[in-house]
C-alpha cells in the first residue's frame, strides 16, 4: 500500500515504498582484466561471462577489457606521437584540385 502525505512545499512524500524485485539485475561478483597490463580489478557488475575465477573463495565471472585505468594514455601519462603533417599531406595530394 503507498500511503502520500502532503508536505508545506505542496510536494507529496512517499511512505512505505517497496522497490519492484522482478526487474532490477543481479549482481555479481565481477573480476575486470586487462588485457594488456594484466592486472585484475575485483569488484561487483550486473556484466556476466561465461568463464569464472575462485577468488579468496569466492567464484568471479571474469570480463576481459581492452582498455582500462592501468593501460590509457589519459591515467598513465604517456605520450604518443602522431604524424600530423604526414597526415595533412597526404590528404592534401588526394583531394587536391587539378588546374
Amino acid at each position: 500500500m503507498l500511503l502520500i502525505k502532503q508536505t508545506h512545499a505542496s510536494k507529496p512524500v512517499r511512505d512505505n515504498l517497496v522497490m519492484r524485485k522482478e526487474i532490477h539485475p543481479k549482481l555479481n561478483p565481477t573480476c575486470f582484466v586487462d588485457v594488456s597490463s594484466g592486472k585484475k580489478f575485483i569488484t561487483q557488475s550486473v556484466a556476466t561471462s561465461d568463464k569464472t575465477e575462485n577468488i579468496d573463495g569466492v567464484d568471479h565471472q571474469l570480463v576481459y577489457c581492452d582498455v582500462t585505468m592501468d593501460s590509457h594514455p589519459a591515467y598513465t601519462g604517456e605520450k604518443r606521437f602522431v604524424d600530423t603533417a604526414g597526415r595533412v599531406e597526404k590528404f592534401q595530394t588526394k583531394f587536391s584540385r587539378k588546374r
